[in-house]
């Protein structure tokens, strides 16, 4: 089939390259000269694995392209649309200006029978208004909504194998022309067993934030947990563990640490809550808010922390930041934890340097005060304490015995609990966790 994918960026650029990788033909419409001139290098503009790889061989078959003129999604059967939905500035709401943008943009361009496929995050009723504005233009095109559920790190094998799909169609029903043509798209995932559900447009809106809640609620569950076993001299991963093994319950996402971040997370629980008080229904999300409270109070934790490790001050203490990302296997620094804490370490007059293998460009945007160095040896030196924000495999796989010869003082906080405590106190060290005795 051939597609047009408007938006560029993480969704989007995914998006293109696995659907061109499945055998459409694609064409990525973006407005950002420059995204568009690194994709058509086959250069990925920001880091996750496979893709440059899966970008150099899609476009050697000469089905996927990228241009800044939306005029090119002319022909094109279906429409993605993966613009960003941030928070708008002093608003907990999301900032629609893109989506409305993207299909303001694209009217012109649709045909009878075109499906325009909403994949971004949006509060719930925008696909009904949206398809109320391409039905006045286009009365036999068909909005469906279509969320994405990829894991930042795992993208690509998200999009080509994903763990279900959801159509959102006006009617709710699955005899809808849209359902058919979607099927067509992803004719390879359906026939290898993924499963598909077809709602209305309000509930298919609502699953990606719903999800995305259920997550930070249970982030937060057991980050207050870690901070109860502080409490009370407990082991919150041991607790985990048990608790875990309940099949109702699960261990994933049961990993105390400084929190969640990213583009994701935050800004979604946020605009649900925003939605709520829209619709009238402010009060079934109220515990939205502890939920967000209690993940922005353990990066102060980690900063409370560090002081007591420090001896009680952090003034002109060097500091050593392992990981800027909000998570490994990414570059992206968005409502980062880790950069959160470095930057109040500084303010509380730390002198602190921050090492990441992929983030460090990006990190230097968002706070250029503060000191990066991308080699984790050079940043450890003479280090007063050393703090493990973000769990790149090569910082969980640090030798405590070698990396003792280059910090002035042995003093490790682990703000994701993933390194051996017990190797690493044989070793010398004086370790921290969160929720550890």
């Amino acid at each position: 089939m051939r597609i047009s994918v408007i938006g560029c960026g993480y969704l989007g650029a995914v998006h293109a390259a696995c659907m061109a990788k499945l055998g459409h033909e694609v064409v990525g419409i973006d407005v950002d000269e420059r995204k568009i001139a690194e994709l058509s290098a086959a250069r990925a503009p920001f880091f996750e694995p496979g893709l440059e790889d899966l970008l150099r061989e899609v476009q050697e078959t000469g089905r996927l392209s990228f241009t800044t003129d939306l005029a090119a999604a002319e022909g094109s059967a279906v429409h993605f649309i993966c613009v960003g939905t941030p928070q708008k500035k002093g608003e907990n709401a999301a900032d629609l200006t893109y989506v409305d943008s993207a299909t303001f943009g694209l009217l012109p361009y649709l045909s009878p029978g075109d499906l325009i496929v909403g994949k971004s995050t949006v509060p719930v009723g925008t696909a009904t208004r949206l398809s109320n504005l391409i039905q006045a233009q286009e009365p036999d095109a068909h909005l469906v909504w279509n969320p994405e559920f990829l894991r930042e790190g795992h993208a690509v094998s998200d999009t080509l194998h994903p763990d279900r799909f959801v159509y959102g169609v006006a009617n709710g029903s699955e005899e809808h022309p849209a359902v058919a043509i979607l099927d067509e798209v992803y004719s390879t995932s359906l026939a290898l067993g993924t499963p598909r559900l077809v709602t209305d447009h309000p509930t298919a809106e609502l699953v990606k934030t719903a999800a995305n809640s259920f997550l930070a609620t249970k982030i937060s569950f057991i980050n207050a947990m870690a901070e109860l076993c502080e409490a009370a001299g407990a082991d919150v991963t041991r607790l985990a563990d048990a608790i875990g093994m309940d099949d109702r319950i699960g261990r994933k996402f049961l990993n105390a640490g400084i929190g969640f971040g990213g583009g994701c997370l935050p800004k979604d629980i946020r605009a649900f809550m925003a939605r709520a008080g829209e619709l009238g229904a402010d009060q079934a999300l109220t515990f939205l808010r502890e939920v967000d409270a209690i993940n922005m109070r353990r990066r102060t934790r980690m900063v409370e922390l560090s002081r007591e490790l420090c001896d009680g001050s952090l003034m002109g203490k060097r500091i050593t930041v392992l990981g800027a990302a909000f998570k490994p296997e990414s570059d992206d620094v968005r409502d980062s934890p880790a950069l959160s804490i470095a930057a109040q370490l500084q303010l509380q007059g730390a002198i602190v340097t921050v090492t990441d293998p992929k983030a460090l460009a990006n990190a230097a945007r968002r706070f250029p005060e503060l000191h990066y160095e991308p080699d984790t040896d050079k940043a450890a030196e003479r280090a007063d304490a050393v703090l493990l924000l973000t769990e790149w495999k090569e910082y969980q796989n640090l030798d405590p015995y070698e990396f003792a010869h280059i910090v002035s003082s042995l003093r490790i906080l682990d703000g994701r609990n993933v390194l051996d405590a017990t190797k690493w106190r044989a070793a010398g060290w004086t370790y921290r966790g969160l929720g550890r005795p």
